[in-house]
This record gives C-alpha cells, structure tokens and sequence, in this order.
C-alpha cells in the first residue's frame, strides 16, 4: 500500500527494506565521539552502492555521513529515508548542495530525539515494563518475554514505516524545493535548528564547575558563583568552543577526551574542579 502511495519502484522497495533492517543496529556502535555516527553509515551502505557507482564518489557520500548522530533509534528510521532521498537526487543532479544532507539530518535528530523519547522511552517503555514486571512479581518466567515483545511491537510499526514515508515525502519534495529554490533557505533553517541543538546539549550535557572558594579580607568568594554571575554556563561554553577549535585544527578526538579525563582527575584532587 505504502508502495502504490508513494510510487516506488521495486529497486526502491528492496533497497528500504534492506535500510530498514540495518536501522535496527544504529546503536550497536555508539560510542562518545560520533554516538550512532558508524550505525548510521552502515545503515545508508544499499543506498550509496545504488546511487554512486565511482568507488570515489562511493567514499566521499560515506564519510558525508560519518558524522555525530544521536537520536531515539526508533524515530531515526524516517532521518535515513530522508537521507535516502537527498542522495538520489545529489547522484542525479551535479549542483545538488552536499552540505545540505548533513546539515539537514543534524537539525532533525533533536527534534525528532525529544518526540522519540517522550513517547516510546516515557511511555511505551513504562507501559510494558510494568506489564512485564506484574507478570514477574508473580513468579511467571514469561514477564520479560512479554515486555520485549510488547515494546518491539510498537516500536516496529513507525520504524517500519518511516523509513519509506521518509523517502517518499523526501524524493517528491526536495525536487520541487530544488526547482523552486526553497532548497537553500531549508538548508539555512536547518544550520540554524542544528546550532541550536548543539547549544542546547552544551548547556544540559556539559559540566564544568570550579568549587574553589577564596578568602579575601574575612569574606568567602565563591569563584563560580562570580562566574555565574556574569554569565551561566560560561565554563562549559568556554570548554565546548576550546574543543571545537582543536578539532578544527586537525585535533584527535580521542586524544582530547584522554586529556580531558587526566584534567579532570587532576583537578579533582587538587581541589579547583
């Protein structure tokens, strides 16, 4: 039925499905430097192979998507029909923006992050969980079982679909945005949202506080709440930028959280972090 809707050829159908079953591994390699960065590559392997055909062209889209990811998996699936979409038509089209297919995908796993996790997270996962944990409390073998296969259940259907209605809305759609140049203020939006998002994770994921407390003249001075004071949030700011810099710079990202954790310890047992 899906199929019929959005007009996709078999070619389409059986490269979906193969993306929709590699969705389900997106967190199998989350790490702290891409997060689901490497699933999400693995995920859009059928799609590059079908599209790009120059084994260069092959490795520039894939190192395209090497980049941090991290949303709900469940609500990724309809991020990598999107993608999907954007890549079929860079393939076709020479002066197609790259740059927008990254960009657009970032501003999207935030948003789509805070949806998935509210509702599968929030409130499917506490549904069944506690359906499962009744039946266990009783002593029945089968609580866990059950909470699985509940949750699965539920989480299938919009990932299932969402990798299909993520590429047929996103095929149609980025044509007429690309023939009637909507396509660069979409990308422009989409940068904004994604910083956005980014300075909102620095502010909420990033902590960097200095308990050190002086004594001038019989007062107590409390560096962060001088700091604090002046603007909150200013170390974490501060740090996050110095990072970006670095990396900017040509900077390893596992050498940087090496030297973050040695600072870190160090300034915990001298006493200023």
């Amino acid at each position: 039925m899906i199929k019929e809707k959005y007009n996709l050829s078999n070619e389409d159908n059986k490269m979906l499905k193969q993306v929709f079953w590699r969705t389900m591994t997106i967190s199998s390699t989350y790490n702290y430097e891409r997060m689901q960065g490497l699933g999400y590559v693995y995920t859009m392997i059928p799609v590059i192979k079908r599209f790009w055909k120059d084994p260069k062209d092959q490795k520039t889209a894939l190192k395209r998507h090497f980049e941090l990811f991290n949303t709900t998996p469940t609500m990724g699936s309809f991020i990598t029909g999107l993608s999907a979409a954007m890549e079929k038509e860079a393939s076709k089209d020479p002066n197609f923006d790259t740059t927008s297919i990254n960009t657009v995908k970032v501003s999207l796993m935030g948003p789509f992050a805070g949806i998935g996790d509210s509702i599968f997270w929030g409130a499917v996962r506490v549904i069944t969980l506690g359906i499962g944990a009744s039946l266990a409390a009783t002593g029945n073998i089968l609580g866990a079982v059950i909470h699985l296969l509940l949750f699965n259940l539920v989480a299938f259907f919009p990932r299932y679909y969402g990798t299909y209605i993520g590429y047929g809305m996103g095929s149609s759609f980025i044509k007429k945005a690309i023939d009637s140049g909507v396509m660069g203020q979409i990308t422009k939006a989409a940068g904004i949202i994604g910083l956005m998002t980014v300075g909102a994770m620095t502010c909420t994921m990033v902590k960097f506080n200095i308990p050190l407390v002086m004594s001038i003249q019989g007062n107590k001075l409390e560096i962060q709440s001088l700091l604090d004071s002046i603007m909150p949030g200013m170390l974490p700011l501060l740090l996050t930028l110095g990072c970006f810099k670095s990396l900017g710079k040509g900077g390893k990202p596992i050498w940087m959280m090496l030297l973050l954790i040695v600072l870190g310890v160090a300034g915990a047992v001298i006493g200023i972090f």
